[in-house]
């Protein structure tokens, strides 16, 4: 080592002055303490080296041959840290795109949401006061106008339905207890024991005939409130979605006759373009509801004539066998419908079925 700090010092650089001569150094003894300084530390370095041994989190590449210069060490801490860095900082650009991705697509949804409720706002309005015109299928509008009112009529009649049987199903529920009551007292008064039989049977062939009607009852009641409120409902549900579709349609094509009266400059012909793709594409949507429309009120119709010829014709036969007192004939018409009764306990025998 001693040899090595020598030859260093032999071959150190000696500055020359301006007139090719040596300069002199400005002590005489410059080398010998420069090897001694060295000297130190290098024994110091070995001391630390062999005490704790060599640490890889600091050691060093060192670029280029065996003897390069301090310029070309790389440590390798701080290429780990730097590849570390570059990943975490590659992950949060990442996610930070993606993110800015979804705000802009919500941001941009928002926006086209905005124009098209300010469009169809302003077409309304203009309806409203007269100002505005409006696109009109006039036997479309008849028929949606029909059901309607149909469906009003219909939900009277199911109304009505359901407020007979309530009341039908009280009156029966008071023929079985008075039936029960006239059973015991026929028991109870000798005298009158026959009297009170005769009542007794009389309210249990009542009690039983109204059963079997209010099974029939309430089948008619089952299939107008299907009717109504499923059928109709959904046939409305798709001419609510026709209505809006026509008031789209409207706001696109007038905003587009308002360009189209305009200059025609650069900017407005582009305009013009982005509008008349959009009334395209409303058109379209109107015209594929209008049809949906025109043919879920065909088969509306049909079954709606098929439903209440089927149920009129029940809801008729079962009342007039039920006040004419022809027992036979009630129940011969609910197995004309397909009618099973399901009387409330029909988990347990009835009364009657126990006479």
């Amino acid at each position: 080592m001693t040899d090595s700090i020598m030859s260093k010092a032999a071959t150190m650089e000696i500055p020359i002055n301006s007139n090719g001569d040596t300069g002199t150094l400005p002590e005489d003894d410059s080398l010998e303490q420069a090897a001694k300084v060295q000297w130190s530390l290098d024994e110091k370095d070995l001391q630390q080296v062999m005490v704790s041994g060599p640490n890889l989190n600091e050691t060093s590449i060192v670029s280029g041959g065996y003897g390069g210069t301090a310029d070309g060490i790389i440590p390798t801490s701080s290429i780990k840290g730097s590849n570390m860095h570059h990943s975490s900082s590659s992950s949060s650009m990442t996610a930070e795109e993606t993110t800015r991705g979804v705000a802009v697509e919500k941001l941009e949804t928002v926006r086209k949401w905005g124009l098209n409720t300010y469009k169809c706002t302003k077409q309304m309005i203009s309806e409203r006061f007269g100002r505005g015109s409006r696109t009109v299928d006039l036997e479309l509008e008849a028929q949606i106008e029909v059901l309607r009112d149909t469906k009003r009529k219909y939900e009277s009649v199911l109304r009505l339905a359901r407020a007979l049987t309530n009341h039908f199903y009280n009156m029966v529920q008071t023929q079985h207890a008075l039936g029960d009551t006239f059973a015991d007292l026929s028991q109870k008064s000798p005298e009158l024991r026959d009297e009170f039989g005769y009542n007794a049977e009389t309210q249990k062939l009542l009690c039983k005939n109204g059963e079997t009607l209010l099974g029939a009852i309430n089948f008619f009641v089952s299939s107008i409130n299907t009717l109504v409120n499923k059928t109709m409902e959904d046939t409305l549900m798709t001419i609510k979605l026709y209505e809006n579709a026509r008031l789209e349609f409207d706001a696109y094509r007038t905003d587009l006759e308002e360009l189209s009266m305009g200059p025609r400059d650069a900017v407005t012909v582009a305009r013009i373009d982005a509008a008349q793709q959009q009334y395209q594409v409303q058109k379209e949507k109107y015209e594929r509801l209008r049809s949906d429309v025109t043919i879920k009120l065909k088969f509306l119709e049909e079954n709606k004539v098929k439903v209440m010829h089927k149920q009129l014709l029940l809801f008729h036969n079962a009342i007039s066998a039920y006040f004419a007192g022809n027992q036979q004939q009630l129940e011969q018409t609910l197995k004309q419908f397909n009618i099973k009764l399901k009387p409330p306990g029909a988990d347990k025998p009835s009364w009657l079925e126990e006479q």
